[in-house]
């Protein structure tokens, strides 16, 4: 492998973590989320852990890469020694009880438990409630940290493949090539066929056509 596909273990993608682990810290668990925009499919969470002195890929946001560099950046992640990850779905309709923020923040947090190991995560956005374990809330993480963008990643390539799985299921509706994103093409294909199971019915071009609209939940947590 070429050393470009690699970052420096002085490299500023790992600063957060490099401090944590001279604490004698080791399971650093970097959390992200795909999918919260969307007006179709699941948000899902993943959570990541990187294991000190092992050489780390060129990780970055998601959202930087095309999905030939996801995919290859996954593939150098899978092969780290002692790398280890989670991924957690919320389905649309619980999206549609909890609302998204709310569903955002389950998804991390059963990632989170699916790891036991972890000592402290490094979580992408604003703080998360009731998280299970001590965390570092890190505004646009996933360009900060190596642990949180690796997360960015595998969340992304998951929830793509459900969404390509589900333009299999509902081809009228292009699933596969905006992933359930409010592009012009999937708004026209809504507002031809109506809403199908995936739909959030609470997010508004959604719910605009559904009569009568849907109401959510008021949760207390």
């Amino acid at each position: 492998m070429h050393n470009k596909l690699y970052i420096s273990s002085r490299s500023p993608l790992l600063s957060f973590e490099n401090e944590i682990w001279k604490q004698g810290i080791v399971f650093i668990a970097g959390i992200d989320e795909a999918g919260r925009g969307p007006l179709a499919g699941p948000v899902v969470a993943a959570a990541a852990i990187l294991q000190k002195k092992t050489r780390i890929p060129a990780v970055n946001d998601s959202k930087q890469l095309s999905e030939k560099q996801r995919i290859q950046l996954k593939t150098l992640l899978l092969s780290i020694s002692g790398f280890r990850y989670a991924v957690s779905e919320i389905q649309a309709d619980e999206i549609d009880r909890l609302n998204i923020l709310r569903a955002t923040h389950l998804a991390m947090r059963r990632a989170v438990l699916q790891l036991p190991e972890t000592e402290i995560a490094l979580v992408d956005g604003l703080k998360v409630p009731d998280m299970p374990v001590k965390c570092r809330f890190i505004v646009k993480g996933d360009a900060k940290s190596a642990s949180i963008a690796s997360a960015s990643i595998l969340a992304k390539i998951h929830r793509d493949e459900i969404m390509m799985s589900y333009a299999e299921k509902y081809p009228e509706y292009g699933f596969d090539r905006h992933k359930g994103y409010g592009t012009a093409d999937h708004l026209k294909a809504l507002k031809k066929y109506g809403p199908c199971p995936i739909h959030r019915k609470s997010f508004a071009p959604v719910r605009d056509l559904i009569s009568p609209p849907p109401i959510q939940e008021e949760l207390e947590f």
